[in-house]
This record gives structure tokens, sequence and C-alpha cells, in this order.
């Protein structure tokens, strides 16, 4: 449809747009249930008009929330001087983002980054990164996400997500996440990597028990294999650290990062710890069209100045606390208490529920991720107050009483 068939038969609602997304999108993503116009700060407003408190964030992305003033200036200064150029090239952007990442991981001398354009992408390198060693074995962990590329793919752990794809990349053992004696066994001189989230966010916002990643981090180191931790959703203080390995006080041997690394701007990262691992890969071995480019990498740098120039990494801490506490206080029948760290979070249910109470909910104005059927994740922009926390709690608990009559068995 052109612009002026547009004019003359304008689209107003979200039956007419969706029904559009039907005839034009790939439904690899079934039949999304609002089409969202516009945001602002931690809410959002479809194309009706309808504002939401935005409990999903992009997924752990918009980790400032929506038209953030600094961002917005960032990326339009950046838009009109340089967008793109090639990797035969570098910009300011690129090498200073390079820097600032190594700084706030904490990594030592001779580690270096890999910027790519999205979290599976990060974790793709990754793989390359560890057949470098000249071993093929990976372990990875039951509950695991860590992309839908192919390769990203043989480590996610889901069977709905891999089945359709397989044969996926061979050598890869998927041990229960948490169980220090199942490393041990799986864990062995043939083993490339042992690739881990310090927090499973798809699989319900699982924590692993104290002590886990230190012993992951032994092990691996004993038995000559990398310790790489995917951080793509965890990181970049969403957990109240800037990664999530931090809270284990450990260094791992390399990092992913991505989704609210760029605030919404598309971007991932490896980042290698050490000239060792530093050095495995070299010139040809791998390689980007877009990573890096001088627009994302501006994007990602704003972030990572206001993250810290806010206190957004213990205000993650402080609200995440608040919303923690406050679900507590529900005291409701449907309601098994929250779990998480920060700002990724997840309220446990104790029937399977989640998508009848997400539907309700985004009717009363929240918008919520039923990421198991028995736990809503809530993954909000690190701006998230505590008087936005107490609107949500306000409305839950009549949703939840609704839920509940609806299906009293």
């Amino acid at each position: 449809m052109t612009d002026t068939e547009q004019m003359m038969n304008p689209v107003e609602g979200q039956a007419d747009w969706l029904q559009r997304y039907s005839d034009s999108v790939l439904g690899v993503f079934g039949s999304p249930p609002l089409v969202l116009d516009r945001g602002e700060g931690c809410y959002v407003w479809d194309v009706d008009g309808r504002r939401y408190l935005d409990l999903i964030g992009g997924i752990a992305v918009n980790a400032l929330g929506h038209g953030h003033p600094e961002l917005v200036a960032a990326v339009s200064k950046q838009a009109a001087e340089a967008i793109h150029v090639s990797n035969l090239f570098t910009s300011p952007a690129q090498i200073r983002l390079a820097e600032r990442l190594i700084e706030v991981a904490g990594a030592p001398a001779g580690s270096k980054v890999f910027l790519a354009n999205s979290g599976a992408e990060a974790i793709e390198a990754a793989i390359k990164l560890t057949r470098r060693t000249g071993r093929t074995e990976i372990v990875a962990a039951e509950g695991a996400f860590h992309g839908r590329t192919t390769g990203a793919l043989a480590l996610t752990a889901k069977a709905a997500y891999r089945e359709p794809f397989e044969p996926l990349l061979p050598g890869v053992t998927h041990v229960p996440y948490g169980d220090t004696d199942a490393l041990d066994a799986a864990v062995t001189e043939r083993t490339a990597a042992l690739v881990l989230e310090p927090v499973q966010g798809e699989a319900g916002v699982v924590l692993p028990p104290d002590g886990y990643l230190q012993h992951a981090r032994a092990v691996t180191a004993e038995r000559g294999a990398l310790l790489v931790v995917d951080e793509i959703q965890s990181g970049i203080g969403r957990t109240g650290r800037w990664f999530g390995f931090q809270h284990a006080g450990i260094t791992p041997d390399a990092i992913t990062v991505a989704k609210g690394l760029g605030g919404g701007v598309p971007i991932g990262a490896l980042v290698t710890f050490g000239s060792h691992v530093s050095g495995l890969l070299g010139p040809t071995q791998h390689g980007t069209t877009f990573g890096g480019n001088p627009l994302a990498a501006a994007a990602a740098l704003t972030v990572l100045d206001v993250v810290e120039s806010q206190g957004l990494m213990a205000h993650a801490e402080r609200v995440g606390e608040h919303l923690r506490q406050g679900v507590a206080r529900l005291d409701h029948p449907l309601v098994a208490g929250s779990r998480g760290l920060g700002l990724l979070r997840a309220v446990g249910l104790t029937r399977p529920v989640a998508p009848a109470l997400a539907t309700a909910l985004r009717e009363a104005g929240h918008l919520v991720n039923p990421v198991a059927p028995d736990a809503l994740r809530l993954a909000p922009p690190l701006v998230l107050t505590t008087g936005q926390v107490d609107d949500f709690l306000a409305d839950l608990t009549p949703v939840l009483d609704r839920v509940l009559e609806e299906d009293p068995a």
C-alpha cells in the first residue's frame, strides 16, 4: 500500500494492523497480542492509545526504558556523523566501547572484545573460540537458552526448539543445572568449554545454588577447559552487578553480552579474558559486516555511562528487593513466591496459570512474560520505580483472584 493509499484508507486499530502482520510477517513468533506504537520511560502505548507498564523491557533489552533523553541524543548525534563504517576500518566509538567493556567486566590485561549484532552471534563467536582449543566437546546445562542460530541452538536445551533442526552441532552434552557432581562427571580432558548462564532466564529465572559457579570455575581450570558465561540476559547491571558472574567472585575465560548493552539498538559482544584466550582467534577466523558499527557502539557507551552515573545497579537491587517483599506480602494461594536477582525476577505460581494471568494483567495495563506455565518473568527497565512496582502489585491481587475464580480446580 502506498502512502497515498494509506491516507485514503487509514488503518486505525489493532485488528487491522494484526491482519497486515499476519499477511506479511513470517509467523515464527506466532500471533502477537498487541501492536505497540511508542514508549516513554517504563510505559508503552498501543496503536489504540492504551498505556501499559512495561515489565518485560524488550526481554531485558530496554535497560534505560523508552525514549531516554541521553540515549536519544547519543544515537541522533552519531547518526548525523556516521552510522556505519566497514570493519576494514575502525572508529573511535568502537575502540572506546571495547575498552569500556573490558573495564566493567574486570577483565585482566590481554583481554579483547569482538563486537557483533546479537546475543546469538556472540555465542557463535564463543563456539568458534572454543574450537580453537583443539577440542570439540562442549558441556551446557539443562534448561539453558543460548540462541536459535544453528550453533547456539546446539547449546540450547529445549527440545521444541532443537528437534525440528537436528542434527545439530555434535559433541554437546547437557547436564542438570546447579549439580556440581554432574559437572565433575561431564567436564573432562576432552572438553573444550563449559557454557553456563549465571541465572537461567528462559528456564524461568532459575538461580544456581551457592558455590556452583565457583565449582564450575575450579573444574574447568583443573581440566583445561574454557568457562564461558552467557551474560546476554543477566548482564549490564540487571542483577545489581555489571555481570552476573561477579556475584560469585570468579574470573571466566569469556563472556557473551547483548540485550541491555545497546538499550534497544542491536548489539552483541564476546569478551575474552586474558591473552591466552584472546589469542585463540586471529585474522580471517571470524568476522561480521555490521558488528561494532559507530551507531550501536555510541548507544552502548551511553547505556554504560548512564547505568554507572545514575547508580542503576544499586537501584536495580533496591527495587528488586521491594518487588520481592511485595510479592511475599500478597499471601495468595496462586503465588509460590518470587526468585531472581536485581531486576531479573520471576513470580512463581502454584498452578500452570501463567498464560491466563499474563493476559489478565495485560488487560489491566501491565506487560509481563509467562516464561513457563508456572512462572511470570519480569525484566523491566532498570529505571523502574518502587511506585510503579506498587501499582503493579495493587493490580496483581484482583487479577489473581479473577484467574482463580475462572479456574478454581
